[in-house]
């Protein structure tokens, strides 16, 4: 009898237990609407795991985005690493809890190509607290355009023509910056080159030749991963090009290759919170600490350049972020079935404040523009439908702050197969220029071309624009020419005029 008693007792205090914990799923379940929107919590789990697996890259990009030590401007790998991983966090909490949507956020790679490639570019003067003054202005801008309602109608003023053509061109940027940093495209002579393969000619070095190759063998890769639907296919496209890097690496090792013997020597495995204390040195609060001071740039040009740039540059952050986000909403969305009656995402003034504020928030860190990743939608393909999804994949995000050494030994060439990837996924909306009408043609064209050959997002946006307006004037369609579009041109032939 005894026995029965002691028996009885655990089994009621586990049935207590196990009621307390469907408390707690149903109070879950009812914050997010899991059940309702007829998802379940495992399947969630699974989402959010598989968002996170599909952008979980960028934490490996962007730190690469800055350069390495002795060019100019240098931030280290370790404090944009953990800048770039809080923003991340932040966003996609804000994505849980505030949007509940299924969708996750990071420093978008259009704005930080911006920022590095433009603001940040040798010779400007600038330094990186100056660049996170843009990036704070874009957010401020930004939560007071969706506050407004002012969004809607500035998206409805660009022309079509170049509203379509600012990815593709950022597209093509992020290519480039791509071929760049593996070295399948050279700048000989202030001029544009690819890289030789030639073993004949005596030009070429083991290591640099093997880093090019790897680069378009690991981008194929992800492209066979990506159309066999493979969960993650960059990350592991990228893993795979590292692999293969240090094994010819080895190889070259044996024949006592000098570059190769000194990419194992500058190896070093630090603790994690190394990483932890570099950004707290150089990148949190540096926005206020530092980024008002302009004197670099203010030695070369004069207060009225400055107020100019700051405009036009927070200006086309903000144009990137916003038709990024917009485009990935719509994309993302559309696939999981979350839209209203009207064909918008649910929840859209959340999601686009969701990215404001984290934008704000990560500008403090140090991190560049947080958008919403389109990646995003692999995890709404495997049936994320919640704010839950989103959740999951921030607790990802933080355990991946942990990771940062790691995530330094990842050789030049898999990020770059990456960054080309991406290029080539933003391509996409090319098909829906008006190729037939010159008029709009020509300005997507512009904007297009201008963006990568010129070496610079903003630059590409304003000779859009200013064609657009003069082909509208030109051709009897000044009518359709909004005051809104006036303005924003004449803020960009002020920039060329002023400080190019």
């Amino acid at each position: 009898m005894e026995n029965q008693d002691n028996y009885q007792a655990p089994q009621e205090n586990g049935n207590e237990t196990q009621i307390t914990q469907i408390k707690k799923v149903s109070k879950l379940d009812k914050f997010f609407g899991i059940t309702a929107s007829g998802s379940n919590i495992k399947t969630e789990i699974i989402a959010g795991v598989t968002t996170f697996m599909a952008m979980v890259y960028a934490l490996l990009v962007v730190p690469k985005m800055y350069g390495v030590e002795g060019e100019y401007p240098y931030v280290s790998f370790n404090a944009v690493y953990i800048a770039t991983a809080l923003g991340a966090i932040v966003g996609t909490t804000l994505m849980a809890l505030l949007a509940k949507m299924p969708l996750a956020q990071a420093s978008g790679l259009g704005a930080t190509v911006y920022v590095t490639g433009t603001l940040l570019a040798a010779g400007s003067g600038l330094t990186y607290a100056n660049a996170m003054i843009f990036v704070l202005l874009d957010g401020a801008i930004f939560i007071f355009l969706t506050a407004t309602g002012l969004r809607k109608k500035i998206l409805k003023a660009i022309p079509d023509e170049v509203k379509i053509s600012i990815p593709v061109g950022i597209g093509l940027f992020i290519a480039l910056i791509g071929f760049k940093n593996a070295g399948l495209v050279t700048f000989p002579g202030g001029g544009i080159g690819f890289a030789s393969f030639n073993v004949l000619g005596g030009k070429i070095t083991y290591l640099s030749t093997m880093s090019a190759i790897l680069c378009l063998l690991g981008l194929i890769a992800i492209g066979v991963l990506s159309a066999k639907k493979v969960k993650g296919a960059i990350l592991w496209g990228m893993l795979g090009t590292a692999g293969l890097y240090y094994i010819f690496a080895g190889l070259g090792c044996a024949w006592k290759d000098a570059a190769c013997i000194e990419t194992f020597k500058g190896i070093t495995f630090d603790s994690p919170f190394t990483a932890f204390a570099d950004w707290g040195k150089e990148s949190v609060g540096q926005v206020f600490a530092n980024g008002f001071n302009f004197s670099g740039y203010l030695s070369g040009h004069n207060a009225g350049q400055l107020i100019v740039l700051i405009i036009t540059s927070a200006l086309s952050l903000c144009m990137i972020d916003m038709f990024d986000t917009l485009g990935t909403l719509y994309g993302a969305c559309s696939k999981g079935g979350l839209i209203d009656n009207e064909g918008n995402p649910l929840r859209m003034n959340q999601c686009m404040l969701s990215d404001a504020v984290a934008t704000c928030v990560g500008s403090v860190c140090g991190a560049t523009t947080v958008t919403t990743y389109v990646e995003a939608s692999s995890g709404v393909a495997a049936g994320g439908k919640t704010g839950f999804t989103a959740l999951v994949s921030a607790i990802c995000f933080v355990f991946a702050t942990f990771l940062s050494p790691i995530a330094k030994i990842i050789p030049d060439c898999a990020t770059a197969a990456a960054l080309v990837w991406v290029g080539v996924l933003m391509m996409s909306s090319v098909k829906n220029i008006d190729w037939a009408s010159p008029a709009k043609a020509l300005p997507a064209f512009l904007t297009v071309t201008v963006m990568a050959f010129g070496f610079s997002i903003s630059f590409g946006i304003g000779i859009g624009l200013i064609s657009c307006v003069i082909m509208k004037i030109c051709t009897g369609k000044i009518k359709e020419i909004s005051a809104v579009t006036w303005i924003i041109t004449l803020l960009f032939i002020a920039m060329f005029l002023l400080t190019n």
